[in-house]
């Protein structure tokens, strides 16, 4: 019975054909030249006899075992012996590892898997040292070649020849930095070792008595056949004994299968006799096939040009498969441009409601197959995280190993030293003793000697281990490395392959809204359909959510701030716009995923001590992630407001409105209810944001009671709560805003410095655009009535949290300015949508809600920061200046109206007064 350790699967299946050569050298035709056995051998199939440990009870112990490697699978198979036609087992070393004893026997190695641990030993060793450093070369070039196609094996390995040998040849050069290579041992491995006699009958495996049986069978069948056919007594010489072999060999294969198979299915093991027939003619023949005792010699000069041409395919191939795949690229995005082509002239062409609705449930069905394009990568992309969690708790194990060894090397180095120095002091000051006898003498130095080479040796065999162990780790770390690049490519096409399908969802809802607003009001068959497929669409989400499917990014109700994703608007033409932009979003965020994300989340890491810098401004334009953003926001309040920070500040203002009651308390605690509605954080009942909320805005009434509270700080310092989260922290950033960056009487009861700025950002569009301007004033449409609150909250209700947050990122730390980029750059976003509006209310209407229809934050950040330059802070200054005059003459103006009218009020009424007065007199003369 064979070791517990072989829990795989019973395998019945013969061994594989590219590996046949390995195990019976009748695989190779004998009357083939010499030119190409010795291409065969070439290849240095790794094959041999190794020793298995294995077994239960009081038959466990070794048993020997014909060990040989497939190169295309990376499965290492062994059988009884080198002539059977199935393997016992086979051992997978794609995620194995490999360790060696230094303290044990001789030879012994492991082969340690996922599932099983495999203890091997080798006759001496340096055949352990060969297998251990060739299986580890086998491992990597599995793992560094691409999986050779099922047919025309040749081709591919000629095709890859080049840049396989270059990859093996620098990965042996880092390999011998730790340990050296070990020569071939002659005759213990390769194809001479099936030479060896054969194991005896005791070394049958009890587990897979099955195949046992089956390779016996199949030995004797073979001998009958051989005998049948007239061969020739192993003695002799014929040189026609190679025919009837190949005529043979059809017959070793399935007998369920028909004819003859394809030169690159697996093939069925050869027979014993034909391989004993071989192995006795090769040795006959050593004069004509003298690979097999000398090895074949090599000229250097052809070896230097070979590897100078294999550099120049190496080079023309790379240069060649770029260009390849750029024209894959290229052709993709061709073919993807003519199918929207062809849908969208199909779509415009069809005659009906019933075609075009037709053409809307065929992108239904395309939409479906990219989901489940999708869901096959992200299962392939969990197999590979798993592949490499296994690999990291490989590699500790290793590393937590090859740390005992070392302590346990430094240990024994520390004893050798002591024993050394007391050998030494015994030779040079021997004890105060009588003389020993000169035989007892020689025999305690002979003893002395004795242990100082055996404590030698085992620092010998500690020093391999450990140089083993090295070359082991450092391989093992780099088959990691290039899983963890292949997991990263694999989770980059995910995501695009996201991407993709939210568009094309995105459009297919757009699709959906532009036929319900051609329909209007009819009552059709064909609109009923398609309110139906609108209300299908709008569950899509719910019904995501409930399935069995795994997501990379999935569309969650909340955001990572607690605002809805999709807002619940009770209109369904509302609902259907805030679900396509939340795919649009969605789609931005995958697509940017790696190429803009990833990289600046690298530089704010790398970043160190903040300091006022050109750099920190452009990396708050793009935006702070959100692991930094708490913290890059305390430092630009501190920057505002540390020269009116004190110590306790905030906790004296808590006390005082605890000990009475501000008189603006009671408009806080209304407006309380009306900040965010679509805010989780401040619509549950159990949520600590809104107490929160309100001990902020009653602290900053008592910290300036100039202003005490306005309508619109409830949502600037609920945006401060959400990020900073901290009350103090949200307290002094409302303050750093209001009393800093935010010029003065912006917040004041006539709200003056709020009125300039909406005609300074008049003047300004009639600069950046007055195509724009023109078509508004031509309708006679009031930006200020829309853009008035969004200079009051910096668009606290207007753009999407993933949005708004970076228009803050950058506004707290360059002021003002930056709302005026953006207010320009939401009107550039939006303004071919609304020059194709012509009704003064049609633009009103558009004008509620188009900020929310922004998706792309990258464009609307490159509109605001490059298309709108130049814009100067000394321009808005005098424009500021300009309107500031004449908004307050105009007041002044009005404020003498208003006098005069009441003037003359009081002057009308004391007439009336006195004219009444009069009549009473005369009445009461009368």
């Amino acid at each position: 019975m064979e070791g517990a350790g072989e829990n795989a699967p019973e395998s019945s299946s013969s061994v594989p054909g590219s590996d046949e050569s390995a195990r019976d050298p009748q695989a190779l035709p004998l009357e083939e030249e010499s030119g190409d056995c010795a291409r065969s051998l070439e290849a240095k199939k790794l094959c041999g006899y190794l020793s298995k440990f294995g077994g239960k009870g009081p038959i466990r112990g070794w048993k020997s075992r014909w060990f040989f490697y497939d190169e295309r699978k990376c499965q290492l198979y062994y059988s009884r012996t080198a002539q059977d036609a199935n393997p016992l087992d086979s051992i997978d070393l794609s995620s194995a590892v490999f360790d060696c004893k230094a303290d044990g026997e001789e030879g012994i190695f492991e082969i340690k898997t996922p599932s099983r641990v495999m203890t091997l030993k080798a006759a001496t060793k340096q055949v352990m040292l060969y297998w251990l450093q060739q299986l580890q070369m086998k491992r990597w070039e599995f793992h560094n070649s691409p999986p050779a196609p099922p047919a025309a094996p040749d081709a591919a390995l000629a095709g890859n020849g080049p840049a396989l040998h270059l990859e093996l040849g620098q990965e042996e050069a880092e390999l011998e930095e730790f340990l050296c290579p070990v020569k071939t041992p002659p005759g213990l491995v390769g194809v001479a070792a099936a030479l060896q006699p054969f194991p005896a009958l005791q070394n049958i495996s009890l587990k897979h008595l099955g195949t046992e049986i089956q390779n016996t069978m199949h030995n004797i069948r073979g001998n009958k056949q051989t005998q049948a056919t007239g061969h020739e007594p192993p003695g002799e010489d014929s040189p026609q004994s190679g025919e009837p072999q190949r005529e043979e060999q059809p017959l070793a294969s399935d007998p369920t299968t028909p004819g003859r198979e394809p030169e690159d299915s697996p093939k069925p093991g050869p027979k014993s006799s034909l391989t004993i027939s071989f192995v006795q003619k090769a040795k006959r023949q050593n004069n004509t096939f003298p690979f097999f005792s000398e090895g074949i010699t090599w000229n250097r000069t052809a070896q230097e040009k070979v590897a100078a041409l294999e550099q120049q395919v190496l080079m023309l191939t790379k240069e060649l498969k770029s260009q390849k795949e750029l024209v894959k690229i290229l052709h993709k995005a061709l073919e993807a441009a003519q199918q929207e082509k062809r849908a969208s002239s199909a779509y415009l062409a069809a005659a009906e409601d019933k075609d075009r609705l037709e053409l809307v449930r065929h992108k239904v069905r395309q939409i479906a197959e990219l989901g489940r394009r999708v869901e096959a990568l992200e299962q392939e992309r969990e197999s590979l995280a798993h592949t490499a969690s296994l690999r990291e708790q490989e590699v500790q194990e290793l590393q937590q190993h090859v740390q005992l060894l070392m302590d346990k090397n430094h240990a024994k180095q520390q004893v050798i030293c002591k024993l050394s120095e007391k050998v030494t002091q015994d030779f040079t000051h021997p004890p105060d003793q009588s003389p020993l006898p000169p035989d007892a003498a020689d025999r305690d130095f002979l003893s002395q000697q004795e242990k100082i080479e055996h404590l030698k040796d085992d620092m010998e065999a500690y020093r391999t281990q450990n140089r083993f162990l090295n070359s082991e780790i450092h391989q093992v770390t780099k088959i990691w490395r290039k899983v963890a690049e292949k997991e990263k490519a694999l989770l980059t096409k995910c995501a695009y392959l996201q991407a993709r399908n939210c568009q094309v969802e995105s459009k297919y809802l757009a699709g959906l809204r532009r036929l319900q607003e051609a329909l209007g009001d009819e009552t059709s068959e064909c609109s009923e359909l398609l309110r139906q497929l609108v209300q299908e669409a709008l569950q899509w989400e719910a019904g995501e959510a409930s399935s069995d499917s795994i997501e990379l990014s999935p569309i969650s109700k909340y955001d990572e701030y607690g605002f809805l994703t999709v807002p619940d608007y009770e209109v369904e033409d509302l609902k259907l716009l805030a679900k396509i932009q939340a795919l649009e979003v969605r789609s931005h965020h995958l697509l940017g995923l790696e190429a803009v994300d990833r990289p600046l989340r690298e530089r704010w890491a790398a970043l160190g001590e903040l300091v006022p810098s050109a750099e920190l401004k452009q990396l708050l334009r793009a935006g702070v992630p959100r692991e930094h953003r708490p913290r890059v926001w305390r430092w630009l309040v501190h920057l505002r407001v540390q020269h009116l920070h004190t110590p306790g500040c905030y906790q004296e203002l808590l006390s005082r409105g605890r000990a009475r009651e501000h008189p603006a308390a009671r408009q806080i605690e209304l407006d309380l209810n009306r900040t965010f509605p679509n805010n989780k954080h401040f619509t549950c009942p159990t949520s600590s944001f809104p107490d929160k909320l309100r001990r902020v805005l009653l602290a900053f009434s008592w910290q300036n009671p100039t202003i005490g509270y306005c309508q619109g700080l409830n949502r600037l310092a609920a945006i401060a709560l959400l990020v900073l989260e901290e009350e103090e922290s949200a307290f002094w950033c409302l303050v750093a805003i209001v009393e800093t960056i935010m010029p003065t009487d912006y917040y004041s009861n006539t709200l003056t410095a709020s009125q300039v700025d909406q005609r300074v950002l008049q003047d300004l569009l009639s600069e950046k655009l007055p195509r724009l301007m023109a078509h508004l004033g031509q309708h006679h449409v009031d930006l200020s009535l829309i853009t008035f609150n969004w200079f009051l909250v910096v668009f606290a209700d207007s753009l999407i949290s993933n949005i708004l947050l970076r228009v803050w990122d950058a506004f707290l730390y360059e002021g003002t300015k930056v709302v005026f980029r953006y207010a320009l750059a939401v009107f550039k976003y939006n303004e071919k949508e609304i020059l194709r509006l012509h009704n003064g209310l049609e633009i009103y209407q558009y004008l509620r809600f188009f900020t929310k229809t922004i998706s792309n934050s990258r464009k609307l950040m490159n509109i605001a920061f490059n298309d709108m330059n130049p814009f100067r802070m000394k321009q808005l200054q005098q424009l500021r200046m300009v309107h500031r005059e004449r908004l307050e003459a105009e007041l002044r103006e009005l404020e003498q109206l208003k006098a005069e009218y009441m003037e003359r009020r009081t002057s009308q009424r004391r007439a009336m007064s006195d004219g009444c007065a009069s009549e009473d007199e005369v009445e009461g003369e009368a």
